[in-house]
């Protein structure tokens, strides 16, 4: 464990003198995680919504991913946020973290680099405590940045904090109390984020560009759509020909999208799930929609992406591949 920190704490340090020397004008943290297989190929869980200490079946969805994870031979798992309920972490020496995370996901298999971002109700806690590297050296796995940057071989994650964007949490914050530190002001902090990652998507070369939020920009699901992302972040992905958009928020598992245009992901049944509501969408957009807890799967080679949804028990729900060769999916 100690030389697992060790390594990703020098790797760490090193990209960030590479940005200082190459005197990068984004403010976007970049990371590098190593490609260990021989063909280049990628294999991730994605997740979110899930820190309940075990509860609302988190520790039945750890075991099936602990499971697949074995199965796949997973390189890391992302998490798009909502990470420890119902508010945050109130300290980095908080139990909830060993009690939601630590002890939970236990499974060999997923003892391998995780990359989060935050959720709403992780702003409703300290901010600060759950992006401190005194988390990392309580379990090695953990990093969590408000937005940053992964490369992967063939593929860079663009982890954007979405947040900020959502207005109500600012006017009608309702019996809340959200932790804007660093944040504020708010429309400057929107306006940095977002020409900071146009640059990056602008500068990228990678074959495959994927963007990673909390909120859902096309979803079905109770929250619904998040019209500031809309309105502010989908043009820039569209612009920038990014290939997917994956998020949480939403306590269920769904894929939208249509021929030659983005994907739409959601994966945020990491714990509790089953509202029972459903928004009206296009079926022809519509391919998945389970109200449900459960997780996704990405294989990522440099010709094509696969994305396999799986139910508690490990069921296959709906899987699809996107071709790079114009950016064509099918069903399988």
């Amino acid at each position: 464990m100690k030389m697992g920190v060790l390594m990703f704490s020098v790797r760490l340090m090193f990209l960030i003198l590479c940005i200082f020397i190459n005197g990068s004008l984004s403010k976007l943290e970049r990371l590098e995680h190593p490609v260990t297989k021989s063909d280049g190929s990628l294999d991730i869980l994605v997740f979110g919504d899930w820190g309940r200490k075990g509860g609302f079946n988190q520790s039945l969805v750890a075991h099936q991913m602990g499971i697949v994870g074995e199965q796949l031979e997973i390189d890391f798992v992302i998490s798009v946020g909502d990470n420890f309920y119902d508010d945050g972490l109130k300290g980095d020496s908080d139990p909830s973290f060993e009690d939601s995370f630590s002890h939970i996901y236990t499974q060999p298999s997923l003892q391998k680099q995780w990359y989060s971002v935050l959720g709403n109700h992780d702003y409703r806690g300290n901010v600060s405590a759950q992006l401190s590297q005194v988390l990392t050296q309580k379990d090695w796995r953990w990093f969590c940045r408000r937005s940053f940057i992964l490369c992967s071989g063939m593929v860079e994650f663009f982890f954007v904090d979405t947040n900020p964007f959502v207005t109500k949490y600012f006017t009608d914050p309702e019996d809340h109390t959200y932790d804007w530190s660093n944040v504020l002001p708010r429309n400057k902090y929107i306006s940095n984020l977002l020409h900071d990652l146009d640059l990056e998507l602008k500068k990228s070369r990678a074959t495959w560009k994927f963007v990673v939020g909390h909120h859902g920009i096309k979803t079905a699901g109770q929250h619904g759509v998040t019209q500031e992302l809309v309105d502010q972040l989908l043009p820039i992905l569209e612009e920038n020909k990014v290939d997917l958009y994956i998020n949480g928020h939403d306590h269920c598992l769904q894929h939208i999208g249509s021929k030659g245009e983005i994907q739409f992901l959601t994966s945020g049944g990491g714990s509790k799930a089953w509202r029972g509501e459903v928004q009206p969408w296009d079926p022809k957009e519509l391919k998945l929609y389970y109200d449900g807890q459960g997780f996704m799967s990405l294989h990522i080679t440099h010709s094509k992406v696969k994305f396999v949804f799986y139910d508690i028990f490990g069921n296959v729900l709906h899987k699809s591949t996107l071709s790079k060769k114009g950016k064509t999916f099918g069903l399988f």
